[in-house]
């Protein structure tokens, strides 16, 4: 008779170690190599493609909690980077399940080899329950994903590696990923059965300042009837008034708004004198409150899902939103001209300010719903409203 073999154990292909030399192993997916960064969990249970490149992550490893994460394959209408190749969004992402075989009718490609094609790490057959109980006890929590096909590991460099980041406290990443070349944008939101089409004829010039925008934003904002102009985050006040704007947009965007704020803020606040209507949405929401006179602060564990309860002070409205931050605008250090408008029914944390005599607001959270729910879709409608109010006023 044959001797049986002895217990045979799968060989760890991808690693997650954290700071303080704990290490979880798993299956490795998508690029191999190794990336260091902040991780973070997303309570979202679709929209995993539109998570991964929302620039807002940049720096970012994202644990997703939703444990089936690939069924519906990937597509290149679902990405919210305007340029992947220059600009990536998440360093890595880690899983519970391995990823499936696609079945939707929209999937192009296996999300597998997309990670594998925009150079994103990812690991599988991870507690993410427990790594996300983590995070929500102890904050967030720096650490390094490495993929290995022979699941060959130098433990000590890569501890050592991970070690030394400093995590996103006091690092501009907008500067990183905000366009290079000032680029034009007409391309309004995808119908089913139709995609996207183009905007002719705009009533309305938006100049949109990029700390790392989405493209479903833009969209947005051509959806009412407005051209947008997309510059670098760091152009100068006086050369996007020279474009002739109708109001000013500041994007979303990754990393600490202090850090970014160095620049951006006597940007935003010449332009804030100029009287155009502005609004902001997450990191242009954070700057704007800087440029305002409050204060921004880091939070414990951050806000990434798709179903934040956020109340709406000036209606007493209740709305389910999409959000992707790690800091917040502190509410206490708002000058007194400025009213907190929205806020978080979670934690009571600031989402959203206007300013009392100008045509000025900002939000936190991501009213275009890529992915999430279309509750503050109303957002680009009354940024529009103060556009056309300052227009007939002029």
């Amino acid at each position: 008779m044959a001797e049986m073999s002895g217990w045979q154990e799968t060989k760890a292909t991808a690693l997650l170690i954290f700071q303080d030399g704990t290490i979880v192993e798993g299956h490795g997916l998508g690029a191999t190599g190794h990336a260091v960064g902040e991780v973070c969990f997303n309570t979202a249970i679709t929209g995993y493609q539109e998570i991964l490149t929302d620039l807002s992550y940049a720096g970012q490893i994202i644990t997703f909690t939703f444990p089936h994460i690939g069924n519906i394959g990937a597509n290149a209408e679902d990405v919210e980077t305007v340029k992947m190749a220059s600009a990536p969004g998440a360093r890595g992402c880690v899983l519970k399940a391995d990823i499936t075989n696609p079945s939707n009718y929209r999937s192009a490609e296996h999300l597998n080899d997309w990670l594998k094609a925009n150079n994103i790490i990812g690991i599988s057959g991870v507690d993410t329950r427990a790594l996300t109980a983590m995070i929500r006890d102890k904050g967030f929590a720096n650490a390094i994903i490495a993929h290995n096909p022979e699941g060959n590991f130098d433990i000590d460099v890569l501890k050592a590696e991970a070690a030394k980041f400093a995590g996103l406290e006091n690092l501009d990443l907008a500067k990183t990923v905000s366009t290079a070349q000032t680029y034009k944008w007409n391309e309004k939101t995808w119908q089913w059965d139709e995609g996207v089409s183009a905007l002719e004829n705009a009533e309305h010039h938006i100049v949109a300042i990029d700390y790392g925008a989405k493209s479903n934003i833009l969209r947005c904002l051509v959806d009412e009837n407005a051209a947008v102009t997309v510059v670098n985050a760091q152009t100068p006040a006086k050369d996007i008034l020279a474009l002739n704007p109708d109001g000013i947009f500041l994007s979303n965007g990754p990393g600490d708004p202090a850090a970014t704020g160095e620049y951006a803020v006597p940007i935003i606040q010449e332009l804030i004198e100029s009287g155009l209507p502005i609004f902001g949405i997450c990191l242009g929401h954070q700057l704007l409150g800087l440029a305002l006179g409050a204060k921004t602060k880091k939070m414990h564990q951050g806000h990434h899902g798709a179903n934040h309860p956020v109340q709406d002070l000036t209606t007493t409205k209740v709305e389910i939103t999409s959000m992707n931050h790690g800091f917040a605008v502190d509410a206490d250090t708002l000058p007194a001209n400025v009213t907190e408008t929205h806020k978080s029914l979670f934690d009571g944390s600031n989402c959203g300010l206007m300013v009392n005599d100008k045509p000025i607001f900002s939000v936190q959270y991501h009213p275009e719903a890529s992915p999430g729910p279309h509750d503050s879709h109303y957002l680009f409608g009354r940024f529009m409203d103060n556009v056309k109010s300052h227009k007939q006023a002029a």
